[in-house]
């Protein structure tokens, strides 16, 4: 890759505009033009050099550029095309570490894109996410079996703040139990909403992931999403009741969790212990 060609590419601003470009609310685009950010949001994503990076949204290319800067190969995933000619010319520069694909982050197969544009390279997940979008990529990238090395993710400030909650606070919920299930998660920089053109209208913050030793396998995190969905369907409402359907007192005694508790006071092991005495059909009225 040459430093140099990436160095004399045009401000971001310059290329929106000689593009004709401007964020499409639709799509929950809030672009990052100050390299300075975008190069702090490479740091925090840890070593780069030499990983393979699937970044998601790149938009003009901000983040891209750091992440091409700190020697990583990058596969960018951008659903609006009117982006592509602008990032072509990012991939012209980037001589060959930087892909892009035209496609739904949702829908796309991050394994397959992994062997065939960087096989063999440890992954790392680096994105300004879209808004709309953010909640569910993540949990599609904890739950499915993607070997990735970490994660750094700009989300809104209120949803990466209930990545990390802790139990007991009135942000935590299943997002924290799946995230910290699979991770642990901190935040690692917080963004005002000025930042960003255009300004969303609230601030946003950088949620670094680093996968556990020993992560469940998709099958277990299935129950844990399921379990999860009923406790906190109903989270004023006490486990006995709110887990009814997966086999209510029964199941909670046999976890040693307390059948009178409330979803938002059980620490992530004791979701992971229900989880397992589901997935196994241990309660009579498992299904």
């Amino acid at each position: 890759m040459s430093a140099e060609r990436l160095a004399a590419l045009p401000p971001l601003r310059d290329s929106l505009e000689a593009h004709g470009l401007l964020a499409k609310k639709s799509f929950g685009q809030h672009f990052l033009l100050d390299l300075n950010v975008t190069r702090k949001i490479a740091r925090l994503a840890g070593p780069l050099e030499g990983a393979a990076v699937l970044e998601v949204g790149p938009g003009p290319g901000g983040l891209t550029r750091a992440l091409l800067e700190a020697g990583a190969q990058v596969i960018a995933v951008e659903k609006d095309s009117r982006f592509l000619p602008l990032l072509g010319e990012l991939a012209d520069a980037a001589d060959g570490a930087l892909t892009v694909v035209n496609a739904d982050a949702l829908q796309v197969d991050e394994a397959a894109l992994l062997a065939e544009h960087a096989p063999g390279l440890p992954l790392r997940i680096v994105s300004n996410l879209p808004y709309n979008v953010g909640t569910p990529l993540l949990i599609k990238w904890l739950t499915r079996d993607l070997p990735w090395a970490g994660m750094a993710l700009m989300f809104q400030k209120e949803v990466a703040e209930r990545i990390v909650a802790s139990p007991g606070s009135e942000a935590y919920g299943r997002l924290a139990v799946i995230s910290q299930a699979v991770a642990d998660a901190s935040i690692g920089m917080t963004l005002p909403a000025r930042a960003f053109t255009p300004p969303p209208r609230v601030d946003s913050a950088v949620a670094l992931l680093e996968p556990r030793a020993e992560r469940p396998p998709p099958v277990a995190l299935a129950a844990l999403e399921k379990v999860t969905a009923a406790a906190f369907g109903q989270r004023r409402k006490m486990l006995r009741t709110s887990l009814k359907g997966l086999g209510g007192e029964d199941l909670c005694g046999m976890a040693g969790v307390d059948p009178a508790a409330r979803a938002e006071t059980i620490d992530v092991a004791a979701f992971m212990h229900l989880a397992d005495l589901v997935l196994r059909g241990s309660a009579a009225t498992f299904s």
